[in-house]
This record gives C-alpha cells, structure tokens and sequence, in this order.
C-alpha cells in the first residue's frame, strides 16, 4: 500500500500506481493525436468540395479514438483476457439495461453511416422535424429547421413560415428515430423534386389558350432535363429500378373537373432549395399573362335565389302604420272580445280586477 505523506492510500499499490500512469499517458497522447489528426484534416479537406469529406471525417476520428482508448484501458488494467472479457460482457450489459435510449440512438448512429440515410447537407424530414443536417454525432442529429409547404402542415409541431424556408431554429433529434419512424430524403440520390401549381379558371374561357400560358410559365422557371442531366437519371434507375416513364421531367398540365371551376394543374421539377421563389415567379408569369388576356382566375361565388317579402312601414305613427308582424292578432268586434272574455274566466274563474285607488274611503260592496 503507498502513502502519501501520513495517508495511506486505501486499494492503491505498486502495480495499481503504474498502471494509473500508464493510463494518463496513454489518454493524453491519444488526446494530442486526435488534435493533430483534426489540424491535417482541415488543411487537405478545404474549400466547398470537400464538405462531405470534413464532415464524416469529424466522427471517424472521434470512433477511432473511443475504439482505441476503451483497447488500450482494456490492455491496461486487465492482465487476463478471461477476466477482461467477463468485465466487459458485465458492463455491456449494465449499460444497455441502465442507456438503453442512449444504446438505441448510438445504434442509430451507425446506421446512419452504414445504410447511406443522410449525410450533411441533405435536406430530411426526421422525427417530424425538416430541415437541412448539419451535425451528426453519436446520439443525436443536429438539423436546421426549415418551414412546411401548404398541405404538408403538421399541428403537433407549431410553425409560422409557410415554405421550404430556414425558419432559423436549431433542431437536435436522436438517432434512434431512425427506428420508430421513416426517414424523408430530399437530395439524396435525386436532388430534385416534383411541384405542383394549381390554377381555378372558369369553364367558359378558351381553355387551349389557358394551358399554353401555364405551361410556358412553368417552363421558363422550372429545370429541363438538360439541367438535370442524364448521369443522375442513369443512377436513379439502375440503383432503385425506376422505369422511364415515371420519370418525366418535363412540365405538364392536367385537367380537374369540380362543380365551381375547371382546375389546371401544372407538374414541373425544381431544386431542392430556393422552391418558394421559383413557384413565386411561376405565379406571377401566370397572372401577368392572365391579366393580358382577359382570363380571370375562378373563385368561390354565391347566388341567392329567392328572398322572402318584407313590407317597409310608409311613416312613422303606429296608430297609422299596419304593422307587418304585429305581436297579437286584435279582436274583430266587442261582442267576441266578450265571448273570449266570457271563455277565459269560465276555464281559470273570474279575472282579476286590480283596485283603483280613491281619495275618499272605500265603502264595501254588499
């Protein structure tokens, strides 16, 4: 047992002394090592091509360097691969019974990096979360959050920008999400989305001509294929067998009949950032050219068919004026105010009489 001074330090030996030195050695080398490593990889990796690279390079330093320290301490402290083993099936296992969220989302992590979900910079829906990654660590994924399009809301989670726009929130969602949840990819293997702009028009304009203008507006602000290229339609299909057909990139116009209006429906491709401004411009080419040729963009509208009759009183004095709605119809004649006087006091007994007052006394009646 060492002692330090008058203390004797309890569990603490000769061997026990070396080997906790050994260990605060080997920790800060392996420290100033993943420094360095991180230094070389920022001077290779630079300028924006090389994004991705600095990206996934971050977590392939810091997985070596866990991967070598949990080696090294193993090395270290256990002189028995037998006794090591048995500590280390022990501590997994009080760790995935204690972590088992944290067990879960470093799962997660490694599927991220093995399955080819996401990687920076993609644009993904994750745990009802969308937005741009930023950030992967071992538990958590960091996204910057952008709005939902019309249609697409969500009430559970409160948002105020109606667009695929940053809203400006950093969001972080555990990896295990992957799991419980699908996972939306935007720009994965096709960086480019489907749109659609719908337009009400009435029925009884020249519905050739209507088409023609949505279609040259969706055309001089949506991609061509020349703008996509044909490697990514190549890879698309051969990886995930999509047939030809179904990818048509080129804008298109169909028609829906409601009980209102007719509805023209315009299908284009778009990026998929900068998609609120490019359906912005879309929609103001349609209306300009709507406005010069005197379509007009249907809308909801109410016809009322029958009114009923209200007499308007010609002046002003009631004892005049026939009143359209009176309250009571009046009695037509004394002798049958009578008889329904007659009939009101048979049925209940006679009417009260309120006594009109005097200034004399009252004499009893007899």
């Amino acid at each position: 047992m060492l002692t330090l001074g008058q203390v004797h330090l309890v569990g603490v030996d000769v061997d026990t002394a070396t080997k906790l030195l050994y260990t605060a050695v080997f920790v800060a080398g392996l420290v100033l090592l993943r420094w360095i490593a991180r230094i070389l990889v920022r001077l290779v990796l630079r300028g924006r091509e090389h994004t991705r690279g600095r990206f996934w390079s971050r977590p392939g330093i810091n997985l070596a360097t866990s991967v070598i320290v949990a080696l090294g301490l193993i090395s270290i402290w256990f002189d028995n691969g037998l006794h090591a083993a048995a500590a280390v099936g022990v501590l997994t296992a009080a760790l995935a019974f204690a972590m088992q969220k944290a067990v879960t989302s470093f799962a997660g992590y490694f599927l991220i990096l093995r399955g080819d979900i996401f990687s920076i910079g993609d644009r993904i829906v994750m745990g009802g979360v969308r937005g741009d990654v930023i950030a992967l660590g071992f538990l958590r994924t960091t996204i910057l959050e952008m709005g939902q399009p019309s249609g697409d809301d969500d009430a559970s989670v409160p948002m105020w920008v109606q667009a695929r726009q940053y809203t400006g929130r950093i969001v972080t969602v555990t990896n295990g999400a992957v799991f419980d949840e699908p996972v939306y990819n935007y720009s994965r293997d096709f960086p480019f989305i489907w749109e659609e702009l719908h337009v009400p028009v009435k029925y009884d304009i020249d519905t050739e001509l209507a088409e023609r203008l949505v279609l040259e507006a969706a055309r001089a602000h949506a991609l061509k294929r020349e703008d996509i290229g044909p490697g990514v339609m190549q890879q698309l299909r051969r990886r995930y067998f999509v047939t030809a057909e179904e990818v048509n990139v080129e804008p298109e116009v169909f028609y829906r009949l409601t009980s209102n209006w007719l509805e023209l429906a315009v299908r284009f491709v778009v990026p998929t950032h900068d998609i609120r401004r490019i359906k912005s411009n879309i929609s103001r080419e349609i209306a300009q050219a709507f406005h010069a040729n005197d379509i007009e963009v249907a809308s909801t509208t109410y016809a009322i068919v029958d009114v009923p009759p209200l007499r308007v009183a010609a002046t002003a004095d009631p004892s005049t004026t026939e009143q359209p709605y009176p309250d009571e119809p009046a009695p037509r004649s004394e002798e049958a105010g009578s008889d329904a006087s007659r009939r009101t006091q048979g049925a209940s007994g006679p009417a009260d009489k309120r006594p009109t007052p005097s200034r004399g006394r009252r004499t009893p009646r007899t």
